[in-house]
């Protein structure tokens, strides 16, 4: 082979080796937080295109939106949860769009692909980043989390902006977690940030984490699942406990009559119960 031959073939290779560790270097990077995500999985989609319905249902004056501490609230199967949201929220028309294991990126895509589309609410309540966290820190330290999560929410809010923008949305802080303890310092500066978004009329920022636990992050008994991680009926009242003067002062006392889209729940845990 002739020497200009090799060069060649050698040239080629090394273009072939960068592109390949420019296009590894691409994936290792970190998914803009203000990106939508679809969930991919089945059940996921089932409950999106079902939410989907339920946002063209009935009248929605409190749209709650979130992860799975939100969904089980109002969700048909978790009954004793939705008995306890009937009896703080009726008469208010308020909807449950919370789905379980829902990052800011999921639920940003939820909402881009029509969950809220034509809803119109006065209220949206939004508790969301705790999915985020997950169950262990980064090895490199918080920050970097607490900026993604900050920006991630933001994004959320703009969205929720755009297409409801007579609503007031009352953004929730991160409640404690205590199967990480190690995530609460995070949480305590996300939160600090979280407050830092809120402009106190249109965006009011709540939180009830001093309620549910000690100056140290420490749960009160009752307050959880043994999971340590999601409300158990003590800690969902007191939730609403927090909520129901600001709905008082915004939507006025609940109606007698309610007007709210019929509740939903788990697609799969449908396919669980007995025929």
């Amino acid at each position: 082979m002739k020497p200009g031959k090799v060069l060649s073939l050698t040239a080629a290779s090394l273009c072939g080796w960068f592109s390949l560790c420019f296009a590894a270097l691409a994936l290792q990077q970190p998914v803009a937080p203000d990106q939508p995500i679809a969930r991919k999985d089945p059940n996921s989609l089932t409950a999106h295109a079902e939410l989907r319905e339920k946002a063209k249902q009935g009248r929605i004056d409190i749209y709650f939106e979130g992860d799975s501490i939100t969904r089980r609230w109002g969700a048909t199967d978790y009954p004793k949860l939705l008995e306890n949201w009937n009896q703080n929220f009726f008469g208010w028309n308020a909807a449950n769009f919370g789905w379980g294991a829902d990052t800011i990126r999921n639920i940003l895509w939820r909402l881009h692909d029509g969950e809220l589309d034509g809803v119109h609410p006065r209220v949206i309540v939004l508790l969301a980043g705790t999915n985020d966290i997950g169950y262990r820190m980064p090895p490199e330290g918080d920050g970097a989390l607490v900026d993604r999560i900050t920006k991630g929410i933001q994004a959320v809010l703009e969205v929720m902006r755009a297409k409801a923008p007579e609503a007031t949305v009352i953004l929730m802080g991160i409640f404690p977690r205590n199967d990480n303890m190690a995530a609460l310092p995070a949480i305590k500066k996300i939160n600090r940030d979280l407050e830092q978004l809120a402009d106190g009329k249109t965006v009011r920022y709540l939180n009830i984490n001093d309620r549910l636990a000690d100056a140290d992050g420490v749960l009160h008994e009752g307050m959880t699942d043994p999971d340590r991680l999601h409300l158990a009926l003590k800690g969902y009242q007191v939730w609403a406990d927090a909520l129901k003067p600001i709905f008082r002062e915004l939507l006025g006392p609940p109606a007698k009559e309610d007007h709210a889209p019929p509740p939903t729940g788990d697609p799969a845990a449908r396919k669980r119960q007995p025929q």
